[in-house]
């Protein structure tokens, strides 16, 4: 299992995925879940990955074929938008699955997989994708301004109470990962390293990245403090006046 994690903000757009792979509690190993496809000036583009790591990791060294070939007409690099993009990157997943899947299936594995596809290409203003096992996709709105894949719903509830689009980008940042914090603590199959991107609006290159290490000293304070302020605030609420011991 994993984590991936994406939002887009007035300001920018935040990436973050973890890199814990594991088939069974003593079968554990760290990939790189974020793709970075950049020319600056003209495209940053981030694909976050979940799912089988072999379908994903094809569909990812696809488009990078694909674009290295003069003779392909459309690919991610000279796409003229994101939603381009984001097709490319569905037209991929499908290939890889609907060559790999009848035999994974014969060994019982599942060949589900998805992406996260984000950034901004000059022309048009930055856009956030979630790409399906299916290849299709839809897009992020003004109402919805993140898409988790992978182990979400534990860092779900602190995006949903703090992430407005005029949060700034560093503090959606400590928000995400707050987000990645509870979900590790409620699953051991998402785990450091985690890595990182911030981008500016309009920027058209990265901003910042990050690799994320277990002695990484501001992860650690998160960790440290959102628990401790949560234990603080759990005992600050009344407790309910309800006469328990009245009742049958």
């Amino acid at each position: 299992m994993t984590y991936c994690v994406a939002v887009t903000l007035d300001a920018g757009m935040v990436f973050a995925s973890d890199t814990r792979t594991n088939a069974g509690v003593d079968n554990i190993a760290s990939f790189r879940k974020m793709y970075i496809f950049s020319q600056d000036g003209d495209r940053v583009i981030v694909m976050l990955t979940a799912g089988n790591l072999s379908i994903t990791q094809s569909a990812i060294k696809l488009l990078e074929e694909h674009a290295r070939r003069q003779s392909q007409p459309q690919t991610i690099m000279n796409a003229e938008s994101m939603y381009d993009v984001a097709d490319l990157t569905g037209q991929a997943l499908r290939d890889v699955r609907n060559r790999n899947a009848p035999f994974l299936q014969q060994s019982n594995i599942d060949s589900s997989a998805s992406f996260i596809v984000g950034g901004q290409i000059r022309g048009e203003p930055q856009r956030l994708f979630h790409v399906y096992s299916e290849g299709n996709f839809i897009e992020s709105t003004p109402e919805t301004l993140y898409f988790q894949i992978g182990e979400s719903k534990y860092g779900k509830p602190v995006i949903d109470r703090v992430v407005k689009s005029d949060t700034s980008l560093l503090e959606a940042t400590k928000c995400l990962l707050v987000s990645f914090d509870s979900t590790m603590r409620s699953n051991i199959s998402v785990g450091l390293p985690i890595d990182l991107l911030i981008y500016e609006r309009d920027s058209f290159k990265v901003s910042y990245r990050h690799h994320i290490e277990e002695s990484d000293p501001y992860f650690n304070m998160i960790h440290k403090q959102w628990g401790a302020g949560l234990r603080k605030v759990f005992s600050e609420l009344p407790n309910p006046d309800w006469n328990v011991a009245s009742q049958p």
